[in-house]
């Protein structure tokens, strides 16, 4: 490597670290023998977590920080004067390839600012993926951003080599949307999730009748709004994932607090430091709706339509429903118990199967893993003399458990970027 391409490298991992879309599980692809490396469940090393707690390192990289847009929020946009980089289609091919056989990664994360018009943009994108497989029978994984506004035959393209492909929202709201970023506008960002959806349904029904088609976009797609650059509130976002989770190929929506990298443009809220609680917040509410069986309207409300901060969502929703418990942990429903703080999914489950077998104690639900000091004021169960939150009040049961905590780890929630 060069010392030109290595600059070039090091201005383009600094420029994509801003994209937090970046997870690295959700597909398998076994080497065949005769290709370079498998994909199974340094500068720009991105480390990202499998379903199975493995870490995995990708090069995060952009092919080009250059960009035809002036989005407010984006440290990249067309009117910062800071360095700029291009790299050329071989250039990554061989980085890519380089880094792999060097055990530095275990595969590829490419986005790429929009130079000329997105089509000429994403050509260079599916190409790069294309000369991995075809070229160099490159089977790590691939990750590759679509640009907003590309056509459907470059997303295709695109789609047929890679594992996962993203689209990102930025903004929640198309009025924020446009307020922050005149140039763009939702309908090209749905449009290429579009594309990217029916070519996985498409391919799915493919296989059910041929053995060998191959896979297209076989990890789903993702997609990051960014919190805090503009005044939408949680309750907004939280509809808007909820919806992108109604498509069958959306698999995760992250969300990045806003980083004040260009404090000169007043759209922009003055913040001294990123939103990381809230962000927190948010990731926790997700988490509620894909595993927990929440809606988004359940979990905040219409008349404080922001999370608490001082307190979980799952605990939030508790403390606002006390009329809900407290609830008999040897009879309630499945769905019931989820709802309970403390008490996981998996926790959940072992608690629904050995009921059937005993009648459980207090003692059963801590060796089941079940966090007892919050669950206390929630369930009935056996000897469990703890008053609940009806005998008490949601003030009382809020104060006991934010005072606890605060107790343990006084600086849990402050963060100090000076």
């Amino acid at each position: 490597m060069t010392e030109a391409v290595l600059e070039k490298l090091k201005i383009l991992a600094a420029a994509a670290k801003y994209d937090v879309s970046c997870s690295s599980s959700g597909t398998v692809r076994r080497n065949s023998g005769n290709g370079v490396g498998n994909t199974v469940g340094g500068v720009g090393i991105c480390h990202s977590f499998a379903a199975d707690g493995r870490c995995i390192s990708l090069l995060k990289i952009m092919l080009t920080n250059y960009c035809m847009y002036d989005c407010a929020y984006c440290i990249n946009r067309r009117s910062n004067d800071i360095p700029r980089a291009t790299l050329s289609v071989s250039e990554i091919v061989n980085i890519t390839m380089e880094f792999y056989r060097r055990n530095y990664i275990e595969g590829l994360f490419l986005s790429s600012g929009v130079v000329r018009n997105p089509d000429y943009t994403m050509e260079r994108i599916a190409r790069i993926a294309k000369d991995l497989r075809e070229v160099h029978h490159f089977n790590g994984y691939i990750h590759l951003k679509s640009i907003p506004g590309a056509s459907r035959e470059l997303v295709n393209e695109a789609g047929r080599y890679a594992d996962r492909m993203s689209v990102n929202i930025e903004i929640p709201r198309e009025e924020s949307l446009k307020y922050l970023a005149p140039e763009k506008d939702h309908k090209s960002v749905y449009e290429p999730m579009g594309y990217i959806r029916q070519g996985v349904l498409e391919c799915a029904e493919d296989r059910k009748r041929m053995r060998h088609v191959p896979r297209f976009v076989p990890a789903g797609q993702s997609t990051q709004m960014i919190v805090g650059a503009s005044p939408d509130t949680d309750r907004q976002i939280l509809q808007v994932s909820s919806a992108l989770y109604g498509m069958p190929t959306m698999r995760r929506v992250y969300y990045s607090g806003y980083v004040s990298v260009n404090e000169y443009d007043k759209r922009l809220p003055a913040l001294k430091q990123p939103p990381l609680v809230r962000e927190n917040r948010l990731y926790q509410a997700d988490w509620l709706m894909r595993f927990y069986h929440f809606k988004a309207e359940e979990i905040t409300e219409p008349d404080n339509p922001n999370l608490d901060l001082e307190v979980d969502p799952k605990l939030g929703w508790a403390l606002r429903h006390p009329q809900a418990f407290p609830i008999d942990i040897n009879k309630a429903p499945y769905e019931m118990i989820l709802r309970v703080p403390g008490i996981g999914v998996k926790s959940a489950l072992l608690i629904v199967n050995a009921r059937k077998f005993r009648r459980l104690t207090s003692y059963n639900l801590k060796k089941i893993g079940v966090a007892m000091n919050r669950a206390k004021y929630f369930i009935t169960c056996g000897e469990l003399s703890s008053p609940s939150v009806c005998d008490v009040s949601p003030e009382y049961v809020r104060r006991q458990l934010v005072s606890r905590r605060n107790g343990e780890n006084p600086s849990q929630l402050t963060f100090d970027f000076s």
